[in-house]
C-alpha cells in the first residue's frame, strides 16, 4: 500500500512539473519533453529499487519436479512467516499437504572458537530442540582435527543436524521437523544467541509432497 500510495504521488508530480507547468519555466514543449524523459528515468530506477526489496521481503514459494521450497532474501520477514508456519501444512494457498518441513539455516561470520568444541555445539543444538519444544530422544557428536564439528539431535519429530567449519566461521544446520508441534523458530534464535553469526540465510524445503507419497501407493 506504501508503495502504491508512492507511485501516485510521484507521477502526479511528473505530470504536474512536466506538462502542466507555466510557459516561462519551459521555453517550448521540447524541454516539457525532455524534462518529463528524465523525470521519469529517474522514477522508474527509484521505484524499480523500492519494488525488487518489497517483492525480496514476501517468501517466495517454487514447487517443480515434485519438489517446494521456500525462501526469502529479508531474514526478519522470513522468521514472522516461519512462526506462523508452524502451526500446520501448507500454510500457502497454492501447496498441497507434506509429511513435514526441512530447514536449511546457513550461518555466516560465526566466532571460530563457538564452532570448534565437540561438548558446546552438541549443547547448543540440544537446547535448541528443547526450546523448540521437540521432544529429544538422542544425540551424537565428534569432533574432528584439526577444524569441526559434526552431528545430530534425533527428536520424535524427526532430527536436527550441524557441521560446522571454523576456519571459515561457517556452520550449516538441518532443523528437519513434522506434526505441527515444533515451534521451529525457538530453535533459530539460540542458535543465533549461541553461534553469534554476522548473517542468516534459510531455506525451507516440504518433505514428503502428498501427491508424491500417494504415487507410490
Amino acid at each position: 500500500m506504501a508503495n502504491l500510495q508512492l507511485l501516485v504521488s510521484v507521477l502526479t508530480f511528473i505530470f504536474c512539473f512536466a506538462v502542466l507547468a507555466p510557459a516561462e519555466y519551459a521555453p517550448s514543449r521540447l524541454i516539457h519533453r525532455s524534462r518529463f524523459k528524465r523525470l521519469w528515468n529517474r522514477f522508474r530506477s527509484i521505484f524499480g529499487s523500492i519494488s525488487r526489496n518489497s517483492v525480496a521481503s514476501i517468501p517466495r514459494t517454487i514447487t517443480d519436479s515434485g519438489w517446494t521450497t521456500i525462501f526469502c532474501d529479508d531474514v526478519p520477514a522470513f522468521e514472522k512467516w516461519l512462526s506462523r508456519d508452524e502451526i500446520g501444512f501448507p500454510t500457502g494457498k497454492s501447496e498441497q499437504p507434506s509429511l513435514g518441513s526441512h530447514l536449511l539455516v546457513e550461518l555466516y561470520g560465526c566466532g571460530s572458537e563457538l564452532l570448534e568444541r565437540e561438548e558446546y555445539v552438541g549443547n547448543v543444538m540440544r537446547e535448541a530442540a528443547t526450546a523448540s519444544r521437540a521432544m529429544v530422544v538422542a544425540q551424537s557428536f565428534h569432533e574432528f582435527k584439526p577444524f569441526g564439528v559434526s552431528g545430530a539431535v534425533i527428536i520424535q519429530e524427526s532430527h536436527y543436524t550441524i557441521h560446522t567449519w571454523p576456519e571459515h566461521g561457517y556452520a550449516a544446520v538441518d532443523l528437519f521437523y513434522c506434526g505441527g508441534t515444533v515451534e521451529v523458530h525457538r530453535a533459530v534464535d539460540v542458535l543465533r544467541e549461541k553461534f553469534r553469526p554476522d548473517r542468516i540465510k534459510f531455506l525451507v524445503v516440504r518433505r514428503g509432497l502428498q501427491s508424491e507419497v500417494h504415487s507410490q501407493g
